[in-house]
């Protein structure tokens, strides 16, 4: 019997999880995510949303300049209309809260004007990558809050499929961009999502210095936990998971409209120099 525990094999399978590791209560839960896309219509409750918001405020900030932002989304035709422009998934429509995370250099350009300051630090592509960054970074704290609340998640990228719809949907000013959403909910307890295996720590973890061959071993090992996660779960994935990840980066025409990301980005005010 493996003295392996059962957290580690479920998130890398049998065969590439760590012997041990040290683990926490909150590392048990960490180690247990899963992308929900089934929802009960239970309501996030105001107390429930103030709390994942706290969560998210505790998450890092480069030099405190708090540039992002989240617009949290309950009413069903919004809902619907993200649901369209995220490419009609359904459980955009039906998660009860829709959080849309959001690179935000709005707040601190109007803080520099009201103050009679210069702002033009802000016209970097740095700037822009601070936004996404700590909308990441405080998204992440508010799935592991929202988890810790018995509710569950999914990001959503295809946010990013029409930003310049979805600002105009969300009333977002100029240099406000949809970094993702995350729908937010009660688990459908019918329809259980199940743990994603993901590649060994020798595929992702270096020690000292980057290498690429290390990874072949752990890729190819991948490949096999992700074949047999594809049949137990009938999944209808054709292929290892280097062919599916392959499939995904082959050329503007696989990335769902974001390959004009540049083009929307500079129409919702963004200059990056």
């Amino acid at each position: 019997m493996s003295s392996t525990p059962p957290a580690l094999i479920a998130r890398y399978g049998t065969d590439a999880a760590p012997a041990e590791a040290a683990l926490t209560p909150l590392i048990e839960q960490l180690l247990a995510h899963r992308s929900v896309r089934a929802y009960l219509p239970d309501p996030v409750s105001d107390a429930q949303l103030t709390a994942i918001a706290a969560a998210a405020q505790s998450a890092a900030s480069s030099s405190n300049l708090n540039v992002w932002s989240v617009v949290a989304v309950r009413e069903a035709g919004t809902r619907a209309r993200l649901a369209e422009l995220a490419g009609n998934q359904a459980h955009v429509r039906d998660a009860p809260l829709q959080l849309v995370w959001l690179a935000d250099l709005a707040r601190l350009r109007r803080v520099a004007e009201e103050l009679e300051r210069p702002s033009a630090g802000l016209d970097y592509t740095e700037m822009f990558l601070t936004g996404v960054i700590d909308a990441t970074l405080a998204a992440q704290n508010a799935a592991a809050a929202a988890e810790s609340l018995g509710l569950g998640t999914v990001y959503i990228g295809g946010m990013r499929n029409h930003p310049e719809a979805v600002a105009a949907l969300l009333d977002l000013p100029p240099e406000v961009f949809a970094v993702f959403g995350m729908c937010v909910g009660t688990p459908d307890p019918t329809h259980p999502a199940e743990v994603k295996p993901r590649p060994p720590q020798s595929v992702v973890v270096h020690h000292e210095r980057y290498s690429q061959n290390v990874q072949d071993a752990g890729i190819e090992a991948y490949n096999q936990t992700m074949a047999r996660f594809y049949d137990e779960q009938r999944m209808n994935v054709r292929g290892t998971w280097a062919v599916h990840s392959a499939k995904r980066i082959a050329g503007p025409e696989s990335l769902s409209g974001r390959d004009r990301l540049i083009d929307a980005l500079h129409a919702l005010g963004f200059k990056l120099k």
